[in-house]
């Protein structure tokens, strides 16, 4: 049976190895039959005169019969839009944003609404573009980080705005008037260095971050002292990365987070805990179980941590680490709505992974259903589901291009 027959069930989220019979403690990871899932290049998009860093797709566009919209952000100092041209199949470059960044533009992100986006830069600013229609108006510029903005994302209400730096802070704005306003409610310290992404739980005011000092923090607000704080960090002693943490993305439900790193793993990690609050008024952690699947081996499994849930109840899950698929530093990973993992890395390769639903005996395991290698000409900075059509792949490269692939399976 083709083992994607999950996706016609519920939304959730993705691993593969040896022949051989598991043992005791062991669970066989299994090999997705190549002919099931496909990664088809549509088009080629070309524009860019250095590297394309970011990708982002318009919440609100794409769907019944509308055109879809991308950004990209690029090397170049600029930021393109592109519209899915629907009589012709193709995507055109509707507006270049320029003159308004000095140096890279390193990451962009549309608001829930659609309605603006946040271009974050090198050169230590970030800018709020208004768009309306066709056109764009830079409403804002966001200053206060020391030196390059590395990432920015938005809260699922779109009324905050998290940003990080090399400065090694995250900082936490509240967007009002339309994005006219922009006041700063905290800067967080608590990485050690240059800070890499930032990304907003998918349903409620938790932050994460990820860092060149090897960690994952997990922010939220404490109404004691009205301010944010680390409620959680996980590092190589919980089961985190052993070296730089690259990028972060939720699956649809928010139930579950997937990093990627230098140490060429990504790692799933159960958030269905609220860590916001317990019963008892404490946070609840974001663990992940010891077990380590690895190319082309079996499936070893190990105890778990116990996890609480938001009425404090003790449950278990058993999450994993993905290794020995990318040979190269694994530099963006994103969680479609039919929860298939897309990862992009410095081998110019992607790698789609889904939910092995066969033997879950300790929990949850992953298989890859498909590398596409030579997906880029040089590395694979970025990939992008679309948020409206599941199948719909946007990818970024060091080439200078940005390619839109279908998924078919």
């Amino acid at each position: 049976p083709c083992p994607l027959c999950f996706l016609s069930v519920p939304k959730s989220s993705p691993r593969s190895g040896s022949t051989d019979p598991p043992d005791a403690g062991e669970e066989a990871a299994m090999e997705a039959p190549e002919e099931c899932v496909e990664l088809k290049e549509l088009h080629r998009l070309e524009g860019h005169t250095d590297r394309v860093w970011s990708l982002a797709w318009n919440p609100v566009t794409g769907g019944d019969g509308a055109p879809a919209v991308l950004a990209s952000c690029s090397g170049d100092k600029t930021v393109r839009i592109w519209r899915q041209n629907l009589a012709t199949g193709s995507w055109d470059c509707t507006t270049i944003l320029e003159e308004t960044h000095t140096r890279t533009v390193r990451s962009c992100a549309w608001s829930p609404s659609g309605s603006l986006l946040a271009t974050a830069s090198f050169d230590a600013t970030t800018a709020l573009w208004e768009n309306v229609g066709d056109e764009f108006e830079c409403i804002s510029t966001l200053e206060g980080h020391e030196n390059e903005v590395k990432s920015v994302s938005w809260s699922a209400s779109g009324s905050l705005l998290a940003t990080c730096s090399r400065d090694k802070s995250v900082w936490i704005w509240e967007v009002q008037s339309g994005g006219n306003e922009c006041d700063c409610v905290s800067v967080l310290q608590g990485h050690t260095q240059d800070v890499k992404m930032v990304q907003w739980h998918p349903n409620m005011d938790v932050l994460v971050s990820v860092s060149y000092d090897n960690s994952i923090k997990v922010w939220a607000e404490d109404g004691d002292i009205d301010d944010w704080r680390c409620i959680q960090t996980l590092e190589e002693s919980s089961n985190g990365h052993a070296s730089t943490v690259w990028a972060v993305s939720f699956n649809s439900d928010g139930d579950r987070m997937v990093t990627c790193s230098n140490d060429l793993t990504l790692k799933i990690w159960d958030t269905n805990s609220n860590p916001i609050q317990r019963s008892d008024g404490s946070h609840g952690p974001w663990e992940k179980g010891f077990s380590v699947y690895r190319g082309g081996g079996a499936a070893i499994s190990s105890p778990t941590f116990p996890l609480l849930n938001p009425i404090g109840e003790m449950h278990r899950r058993h999450l994993c680490t993905l290794s020995g698929y990318h040979d190269r530093t694994i530099f963006s990973v994103d969680w479609s709505r039919d929860g298939i993992i897309a990862s992009g890395a410095g081998d110019d390769a992607i790698c789609l992974f889904v939910e092995n639903k066969d033997g879950q005996i300790d929990g949850p395991s992953y298989k890859m259903i498909m590398k596409k290698e030579k997906s880029h000409e040089m590395d694979v900075n970025a990939v992008r589901w679309n948020p409206k059509d599941p199948r719909l792949l946007a990818s970024a490269s060091d080439d200078g291009t940005i390619k839109i692939w279908q998924c078919t399976y």
